[in-house]
């Protein structure tokens, strides 16, 4: 039995969904896997929460600090007690930080197990290179390229796609999602959402556009974790054609049921929506990784992007008033998606140690 540490940490929900899905596909395959949060085990439970809290509250009042900064700082807790207690075959990280400290144990002359980092976003940011990563997994051939001009060696990176929850591979009837969403069959879905803190996007915008088009639609929000928000986007919505949502767990279905999702460019966000085959129109995403996210699925053809308030109205009422737009980039996220990314990235760490994987 293989043993595998996942290395993961607590910013932004992504990451460890991320982790979440391929510590089942490495179980699945029989390995025995051990997920540890960075910052939570690794530095100390007070050091997470605070930098967490600091994290959060530079998105929401000057997220332009993050724009510039695109790092918390440099704790880097070395993970070598954790090699030597565990001894795993195969380390994979999710987030740079770890990513990096695993690179810096083999530059002091420490001996460590071959290290996988997956790269959570469809950029190469200098935060994710190291010299002492083994494989890098990322999301597309445009990444690959980019890290390649960044001094990688191309033999050490993998396109793999970015993985995702096994539920995206689902077949999945829409008008049935529909109808149990208590959805009609006829007016067009747009589900708008902003992570799991729906208050680093910009939701109420959203919900002000939706009930300012003259299309028939019907629309989604969903707040997250953000009480306060709900609160406000349901005053916005209420007798409109906009049902706002808490924290949901089946982004999987809601996807199913839209035709299109306006959202900030989050990593996991964009790779979740190219699994179930949905255009995005991109607003308000955070400067930083997920204005470069945004670059790219604009590039890719994948998704619209909205800069200001008059842009998304004008974005909205373009693609409900042309349907061979949205089928045009349907058709662009078929031809650059990969749906078996996370067995992808499990063949890419575990058959380099002589273990065969099963194919899905």
């Amino acid at each position: 039995m293989k043993r595998v540490l996942l290395l993961t940490a607590s910013y932004g929900s992504g990451h460890n969904a991320a982790a979440r899905c391929l510590a089942q596909a490495f179980e699945r395959e029989g390995c025995a896997v051990t997920v540890v949060d960075h910052f939570r085990e690794l530095v100390s439970p007070l050091f997470e929460r605070a930098s967490r809290a600091l994290y959060h509250a530079i998105l929401l009042r000057a997220p332009v600090l993050w724009g510039i900064g695109y790092a918390l700082g440099d704790w880097m807790a070395s993970v070598a007690p954790l090699l030597d207690s565990l001894r795993p075959d195969a380390v994979v990280t999710v987030h740079a930080t770890p990513a990096t400290a695993m690179s810096a144990l083999v530059a002091e002359g420490r001996r460590t197990p071959p290290h996988t980092s997956v790269v959570t976003d469809f950029v190469a940011h200098s935060q994710w290179i190291a010299r002492h990563i083994d494989c890098y997994c990322v999301a597309a051939d445009e990444v690959k390229h980019e890290f390649i001009a960044r001094g990688i060696p191309a033999q050490r990176i993998v396109v793999t796609g970015m993985p995702v929850r096994a539920e995206f591979a689902e077949p999945v009837d829409p008008a049935a999602v529909r109808a149990a969403l208590g959805l009609g069959d006829r007016a067009p879905v747009v589900l708008a959402m902003a992570g799991s803190q729906g208050s680093f996007g910009r939701l109420p915008d959203v919900a002000r556009a939706l009930d300012a088009l003259e299309w028939p639609l019907q629309g989604l929000l969903v707040a997250g974790h953000d009480k306060g928000l709900r609160r406000r986007l349901e005053r916005l919505t209420d007798g409109t054609r906009v049902r706002t949502l808490g924290y949901v767990d089946d982004v999987p279905r809601l996807m199913a049921a839209a035709d299109l999702l306006v959202t900030k460019a989050g990593g996991l966000t964009l790779a979740e929506a190219m699994a179930a085959g949905l255009p995005v129109l991109a607003y308000g995403s955070l400067p930083g990784q997920e204005q470069r996210n945004e670059h790219f699925a604009a590039r890719a053809g994948i998704a619209l992007v909205a800069r200001s308030y008059l842009e998304l109205v004008h974005l909205l009422d373009r693609a409900l008033d042309d349907p061979d737009l949205l089928e045009r980039l349907r058709g662009r996220i078929r031809r650059v998606r990969r749906r078996d990314a996370t067995q992808r990235i499990v063949s890419a760490v575990l058959e380099p140690l002589g273990q065969p994987v099963t194919r899905p």
